[in-house]
């Protein structure tokens, strides 16, 4: 079989630290905006379009609400507030520069998706140095639907050159991570334990391999692929 040429990262929970910045900047946002929701309900979306998320929320109140404008406020109410979170403590998962310098010795490349938009990716990728690192950052609003679509892997793939999905691994935190790379076909579909689902959450999905931390994602390609 076909060695692996890419290997495509969530970012915040896979490759970052995830304290909860994102849940609390949605919490914060709808609040504001008088939008309901459940501490539950947001963790389910974990991982999608941000903006997706916040209309998914509004459409559900009551009918004197303009959706479209609860959500454009509502989303840049939760961009500042995302952003503040993200420059005051910002993370890598430990053993994420390894493994990205051992794919890179391996002539493996590197690609992002994530569900956040593209200016705080790559104030991310930026902050940490990594931008360089990868072929490809893709974020939701690259596409026409985020996760668990799997549009964005698919524009990853396609910007990087690769024709083969038996040759791309998505590593990910989220049950949505899996299902996108699940439909997308993907030789390996890996879920990490660092963001906030556990083990058993992520078993219940789609998926090749369940490890620890991206830190162990080398062995695993050794082992595996």
């Amino acid at each position: 079989m076909s060695a692996i040429r890419l290997v495509i990262f969530d970012i915040a929970g896979t490759i970052i630290e995830d304290h909860g910045e994102v849940a609390r900047a949605f919490s914060s946002a709808l609040k504001q905006h008088g939008i309901p929701f459940t501490a539950e309900e947001l963790k389910q979306w974990k991982g999608a379009s941000k903006r997706e998320v916040i209309r998914h929320f509004a459409q559900r109140c009551e009918p004197g609400l303009d959706p479209e404008g609860a959500v454009a406020t509502t989303y840049e109410t939760f961009r500042g507030e995302l952003e503040v979170a993200y420059k005051n403590n910002l993370k890598p998962i430990e053993g994420a520069a390894a493994a990205f310098a051992w794919c890179q010795e391996h002539h493996i490349m590197l690609a992002t998706t994530t569900g956040f938009y593209r200016e705080l990716s790559t104030l991310i990728l930026r902050t940490l140095r990594w931008h360089q690192l990868f072929q490809a950052v893709i974020s939701s609003s690259d596409v026409r639907q985020g996760r668990p679509a799997p549009y964005m892997i698919f524009h990853a793939i396609e910007l990087t050159g690769v024709l083969d999905v038996r040759q791309v691994i998505c590593v990910g935190d989220t049950p949505l991570d899996l299902q996108a790379g699940n439909n997308a076909g993907l030789r390996g579909v890996v879920g990490v334990l660092t963001g906030e689902h556990d083990r058993n959450s992520l078993r219940s999905h789609p998926h090749t391999h369940i490890i620890d931390s991206v830190a162990e994602l080398p062995r695993l390609i050794e082992r595996e692929f």
